[in-house]
């Protein structure tokens, strides 16, 4: 989200620290300190403190696979070939890999350039990514400097907006960029309308009215899923009103947001919550704690762990994206193999792989131990961080589990994310000292747990239910939405959607529902957020799958056992 050249300090770093390639003017003469007395004190953010003590025994965290939360997106990071240069093919490999060593990123967020002469210029990262199944989305910066205007904001002159009269043409310049991409391999998963348009002195400003006109009036012709407003601070102020207008809310698929300088205080949406049912929550970029430390800065670089944490429970975001991949306080240093703040990532991102569903834990069974769990099929993927001073005794237990063991991983100041071989469990419990200053991944197979059980609407009868399934197909692979509406008078209140994928096709990863299995038919159950389909409204669903050459729609859907409509 900065310039080029530029380490990408934002006001909200701690102690507002200027490094060689920070301290650069802005436009209009502006540096980041007189950006940050511009806009006003911001938070700081600081490392929590941490307790030192004897190794003690916290209390016991519960995991109920039975109680389903968000749906993961995945976790990933930004390609920016124009302003540090593109990723090697090595490198990819890293990035994207999912074995020891590597990242196992499932998201790449790559830019949308000014001009059409520069479609390709991430091309190749952006196609590699694609070839493993890896979630691409893009965000611009500026729109074609034709499309755009001056003006005067507070004391910078040569401020720059998009023009009124060429937001249609904006939305098609977005619809060419998707079309480049998906000509040369790429399917975009998404767009966004503006990176970070609250905190634009280098790029094109937004006004959360304008923001809102144009999605009210233009959003509905991009051809791909749609994501707004990208504040750079989760300013909601940005987001509020997309969320309050139903046209506008129509028009997007993801309230995508930024967390630099956000409090923890600040993480929790009650409004996306209440309406917004169907979209999406994705955190788009941040770096933290600050950009001007070595990514490898211990025990600093735990801060990600309990970022990350934080952002999945507190927020429920279902995404987290890190700006530049690779980059000295990023999570691939710069000759390509992974920090300790990239440790802190492939935590998450190798093992709490896409469609995965967060479930209930106990999210603090000790001060200064955080803990969040994921659930995919049978396989169960509990993320513990330590940051006490002195190993913490800690025991897990996942309700109706009769697992017998799980294998861990661990990154401390001597370990970066180390295999630890198997742990006994008993009736899916376990037992074991989390090191000081530490985070572990558990991954085991709990075998059947209980799953909700959806509430079949009072009114039932065939047609009560309308489904309509859009494919968008490649050379092997394809993404399906799957548009629900309740044509009936009575709400459901938890729903299962079963067809049966043609042969050869297998589902990779899906997003506001749980699948199982990933061929055949399959089942797809709500999430915490979607489980209402009150009488005429739309839900929307979908995943990634690959074929085999065999391109075919399924062709009959039940909800909760009642026959739907397909159109």
């Amino acid at each position: 989200m900065r310039r080029s050249g530029v380490r990408e300090q934002h006001p909200s770093d701690a102690g507002d620290v200027m490094t060689e390639d920070q301290n650069e003017p802005r436009s209009g003469g502006l540096s980041r300190r007189a950006v940050l007395t511009t806009m006003g004190a911001l938070p700081v953010i600081t490392a929590a403190s941490v307790v030192g003590a004897s190794e003690a025994a916290a209390a016991t965290a519960v995991i109920d696979p039975a109680t389903q939360r968000q749906t993961i997106r995945g976790f990933g990071g930004m390609a920016h070939a124009a302003w540090i240069g593109d990723l090697t093919a090595a490198q990819r490999e890293t990035a994207f890999g999912t074995g020891e060593g590597r990242l196992g990123f499932s998201v790449l967020r790559i830019p949308v350039p000014e001009s059409s002469a520069d479609f390709s210029r991430d091309l190749a990262t952006a196609r590699r990514a694609a070839e493993l199944g890896v979630l691409v989305f893009a965000s611009p910066w500026n729109p074609p400097a034709s499309m755009i205007e001056t003006f005067t904001r507070g004391s910078q002159t040569n401020a720059k907006r998009l023009r009124y009269n060429a937001y249609a043409a904006y939305a098609q310049h977005l619809n060419d960029f998707t079309t480049h991409l998906r000509n040369n391999g790429v399917n975009l998963y998404a767009i966004s309308v503006q990176n970070e348009p609250d905190y634009a002195h280098d790029w094109t400003w937004w006004t959360a009215a304008e923001m809102l006109r144009f999605l009210r009036e233009n959003a509905g012709s991009i051809s791909t899923r749609v994501i707004a407003p990208e504040s750079f601070q989760y300013v909601k102020s940005m987001s509020d009103p997309i969320l309050n207008d139903a046209t506008a809310l129509a028009n997007v698929d993801v309230i995508g947001a930024h967390l630099y300088g956000t409090s923890y205080a600040n993480f929790p949406y009650p409004l996306f919550q209440q309406r917004g049912a169907g979209k999406e929550l994705w955190m788009t970029e941040v770096y933290y704690p600050n950009s001007s430390d070595s990514a490898d800065l211990w025990p600093q670089a735990l801060d990600v762990g309990e970022h990350i944490h934080r952002a999945m429970v507190d927020a429920e975001f279902q995404m987290y994206v890190w700006w530049y991949i690779r980059r000295g306080y990023g999570p691939m240093r710069e000759d390509g193999t992974v920090s300790k703040r990239g440790a802190m990532m492939a935590h998450y991102a190798r093992f709490v792989r896409p469609g995965s569903v967060r479930i209930a834990a106990t999210a603090t069974p000790a001060s200064n131990v955080y803990v969040s769990a994921y659930r995919n099929g049978t396989t169960v993927v509990i993320v513990a961080v330590n940051k006490n001073t002195s190993a913490v005794s800690q025991q897990f237990t996942i309700s109706g589990s009769t697992a017998t063991s799980a294998s861990s991983w661990v990154t401390d100041a001597n370990r970066t994310v180390a295999p630890q071989g198997a742990t006994a469990m008993t009736n899916g419990s376990l037992t074991v000292s989390l090191p000081a200053r530490s985070i572990t991944t558990f991954v085991t197979n709990a075998g059947p747990v209980p799953s909700p059980t959806p509430t079949p609407s009072p009114s039932g009868g065939t047609g009560q239910f309308r489904v309509a399934y859009t494919m968008n197909a490649w050379n092997n692979g394809f993404t399906a939405n799957i548009s629900i509406t309740n044509t009936g008078t009575s709400p459901v209140n938890g729903w299962t959607l079963v067809f049966t994928l043609p042969s050869g096709q297998t589902i990779t990863s899906g997003w506001n529902a749980t699948y199982s299995p990933t061929s055949g038919q399959v089942s797809a159950r709500n999430v915490s957020h979607n489980a209402t389909l009150a009488p005429g409204a739309t839900i929307d669903v979908g995943f990634q799958a690959t074929h085999t050459g065999n391109t075919a729609e399924p062709g009959a859907f039940t909800l909760n056992g009642v026959a739907c409509t397909v159109i």
